[in-house]
């Protein structure tokens, strides 16, 4: 099996160093695997879809606008 290095933070270093008794590559492991199926499930949904990447921009801006909104409406109804 390959074997990887990390770079951390002192602060993560010292939160490591203090707990020994905790397998921090299979933790890594894990998470990296977690990670790495949510793309594979990413990839195979977007493997088919004819959206561009300004499709993607024009939708986020429309679902930002509907949230403005609903938050909008929702203090509106709070100071009432």
């Amino acid at each position: 099996m390959p074997t990887m290095t990390l770079s951390i933070p002192n602060d993560l270093h010292q939160i490591v160093k203090k707990h020994s008794e905790i397998k921090w590559s299979e933790i890594a492991r894990r998470a990296m695997w977690d990670y790495a199926r949510k793309l594979d499930q990413l990839e195979s949904l977007l493997e088919n879809s004819h959206l561009t990447e300004e499709d993607g921009v024009k939708i986020g801006k429309s679902i930002k606008k509907g949230m403005h909104r609903r938050h909008l409406e929702n203090v509106n109804e709070t100071d009432s």
